[in-house]
């Protein structure tokens, strides 16, 4: 018998299956572990501030006459009373407000950040994609802009104007555009003399759809670091405001305007009044600093 030989059937090779950067970026921030548990807990604060007014005994305005008598020991935290955070120095119960704060101050952050991001993407996008006299004309006004006091802008603007909350989101978001302008101008310089942008042009594109379609999409990455990075300081800018007494007014509130009025009597032992809003305040600030960290690391190219 002859010796015949069989070879073994050749094995495909694997096929290899690339990612995209969005793909590489959110791998590597789920391996940010302070980056997830922020998020996580800033999802938990986000579910309290929506569901949490369905679990109040009081709302934010009714007075609870029984502890006007004692404050510094009938008003304090009592699952018995309803109070689950106690009350204020007006016998109002503090967890509904705290979470009325929350939603208030949560809102200036996530408004007055997305006008800010829209106006500063929108200008320093055409900005740096135009060029030459109109770019320096541009950019002079940011900078001329950025020289006036911001926060003597905003209060001005409460001021003459009327203290609306809605204001107040505005006023925030217009003025806090100009540095995300300088940021996409100087990103538009760098992308506006690639080899797809000169393609566009060459087929006829025109110049406000090679902006929307092929500038602004390659800037989300910087785009989405600096709006999460922006919010905590909408946050900030109007809890000082509010801290202030020009921010949100009566029956209204804010983290602000509770850090504000806790302050003011914690010399009687209401301790309560200063932790719960000042505790929800820190934590958010830390949780969207931490996030803004995690996704300027996932999103760097230089790290992939």
């Amino acid at each position: 018998m002859s010796d015949t030989s069989i070879s073994p059937a050749t094995s495909p090779e694997p096929v290899v299956k690339g990612r995209s950067l969005w793909q590489d970026a959110r791998r590597r921030f789920f391996q940010n572990t302070a980056a997830v548990i922020s998020l996580l807990i800033m999802g938990l604060i986000v579910v309290i501030a929506i569901i949490g007014p369905h679990f109040a005994a009081w709302d934010n305005e009714t007075i609870d006459w029984n502890v006007l008598g004692d404050i510094a020991t009938m008003g304090a935290p009592s699952i018995e009373t309803g109070h689950y955070f106690g009350t204020d120095e007006l016998g109002r119960d503090l967890y509904s407000r705290v979470i009325q704060g929350t939603q208030v101050s949560l809102m200036v952050g996530l408004i007055g950040s997305g006008i800010a991001v829209v106006l500063g993407t929108l200008y320093g996008a055409t900005s740096g994609y135009i060029g030459g006299r109109t770019d320096n004309i541009m950019m002079r006004l940011v900078d001329i802009l950025m020289a006036v006091p911001y926060m003597f802008v905003l209060i001005l603007l409460l001021v003459v104007f009327g203290r609306s909350m809605w204001l107040l989101f505005a006023g925030v978001g217009m003025i806090s555009w100009l540095e995300m302008a300088r940021i996409v101008r100087g990103q538009t310089l760098a992308l506006k003399s690639k080899e797809y942008i000169e393609a566009a042009l060459a087929t006829g594109v025109r110049h406000h759809v090679i902006v929307l379609r092929h500038i602004i999409p390659n800037l989300l990455g910087v785009i989405v670091i600096y709006a999460t990075l922006l919010v905590p300081q909408m946050i900030l800018t109007e809890s000082f405001i509010s801290f202030l007494g020009l921010g949100v007014q009566e029956p209204n509130t804010s983290w602000g305007a509770l850090i504000s009025e806790g302050a003011s009597t914690l010399q009687y032992g209401t301790y309560w009044q200063l932790l719960f809003p000042l505790s929800f305040f820190v934590v958010t600030l830390f949780c969207f600093f931490f996030i803004g960290d995690g996704l300027r690391d996932a999103l760097d190219p230089k790290d992939r």
